[in-house]
């Protein structure tokens, strides 16, 4: 069994992920728990989330704080991350994991459903570091951990709206680090191949899937959601100072 890292400047760092409750989020909340981070989260999943902070109370020295929040009403967003920060203090990290891949057919998009896309998978970046940027100038600096996707490097289909909405965290992620850098703000991307959430497992994965995942994979085996987490602690932790407006891939070699 490997050992995985364990990162001291983690200890009592406060963290605010997006989309917390299930899949990679879950995985993430958890490892920063195990990392002896104090970790605050939001989703629309409540009883998910809740048994999520209940299992996790004996992971490490601070349970994880969750609140209900759908991230498409910005203002309800904003309100719940000042409301955490006064209760658990100014955030060092943010990470915008949240995102919903729902297929879609080029012919049937109208207006509110693209703009329902962009809503969910794109405005959040922007606003969830609009809400913290006060707080990390003043904690001297921080780290913000962008979540874009493998989909539009592989050109999947039945998707293009969230294909370029993750393309587009790319270009977000670049022009907000120079923007940032400043305040000693990082701001990196993580892009994710295919990863075997339980979603990904219950609607995608067939026997053709399990051909796919050994013909375009470098790496044999599964990518799971521990896989992506473990990026997002190093680029949540001091060991990853110096690295900005990067993007890293994290996808078996697919692409």
């Amino acid at each position: 069994m490997s050992k995985l890292a364990r990162y001291a400047s983690l200890e009592g760092k406060r963290i605010f992920v997006t989309g917390g409750g299930s899949g990679i989020g879950e995985a993430i909340v958890a490892a920063f728990v195990d990392q002896g981070a104090v970790v605050a989260f939001v989703d629309i999943l409540e009883a998910e989330s809740e048994a999520l902070v209940e299992r996790l109370r004996v992971s490490g020295p601070h349970a994880p704080v969750f609140r209900r929040c759908d991230i498409t009403d910005i203002p309800a967003l904003q309100a719940t991350m000042a409301e955490l920060a006064a209760e658990l203090g100014d955030f060092d990290v943010v990470v915008n994991n949240a995102a919903n891949d729902q297929r879609h057919q080029i012919g049937e998009v109208g207006v509110d459903y693209f703009d329902e896309r962009i809503a969910i998978n794109q405005r959040p970046l922007f606003f969830t570091v609009q809400a913290a940027l006060e707080g990390m100038k003043r904690r001297g600096g921080g780290s913000v951990i962008n979540f874009s996707s493998m989909s539009w490097h592989a050109k999947n289909p039945n998707y293009p709206i969230y294909a370029a909405t993750k393309a587009a965290a790319i270009g977000f992620t670049r022009c907000l680090a120079r923007d940032l850098g400043k305040y000693n703000i990082r701001v990196n991307a993580v892009t994710p191949g295919w990863v075997m959430t339980q979603r990904q497992v219950d609607l995608w994965l067939d026997e053709a899937g399990e051909a796919e995942i050994l013909r375009a994979q470098c790496l044999p085996g599964k990518l799971m959601s521990e896989d992506i987490a473990s990026m997002v602690l190093f680029l949540a932790a001091d060991d990853s100072k110096m690295c900005t407006a990067q993007d890293f891939v994290v996808d078996a070699g697919w692409t």
